[in-house]
């Protein structure tokens, strides 16, 4: 193999890592997905006590889900905004003459839009 040929070969496996990747990630969804509706009916089968104790840590794994989607997204945009700031600054002595700093604005902007949307979307309910 010339290194033409594994050059080019780099990329493709990285892209099929990610591929891989995600989906083993949606097929573990699925199965999560798939025993949770098991657990869903052979609850609603059943009677008395033990079941309302199962549906309420149903409920409470569904709010701290929510939770941590919500801490997520507000780390994410803070990262990316922080990201883009570096690459703003960078860009900035690197480039003294030229604007080139102006690409650091669009993680910065994006990271921006992730954090606004924590701050106005509904805040997750216990319900």
């Amino acid at each position: 193999m010339g290194a033409n040929t594994v050059a080019a070969l780099i990329p493709i496996a990285g892209i099929a890592m990610v591929v891989l990747i995600v989906w083993f990630g949606e097929r573990r969804k699925e199965k999560e997905s798939l025993h949770r509706t098991e657990l869903l009916r052979k609850i609603a089968e059943s009677q008395g006590d033990a079941s309302q104790r199962v549906l309420e840590m149903v409920r409470q794994q569904e709010y701290q889900a929510r939770v941590r989607r919500r801490e997520g997204l507000i780390l994410g945009g803070l990262i990316t905004a922080a990201v883009g700031i570096g690459v703003m600054v960078v860009l900035a002595m690197l480039e003294r003459d030229e604007p080139a700093w102006i690409i650091g604005v669009v993680p910065l902007l994006i990271g921006a839009a992730l954090f606004a949307y924590v701050l106005y979307a509904p805040k997750p309910s216990r319900e």
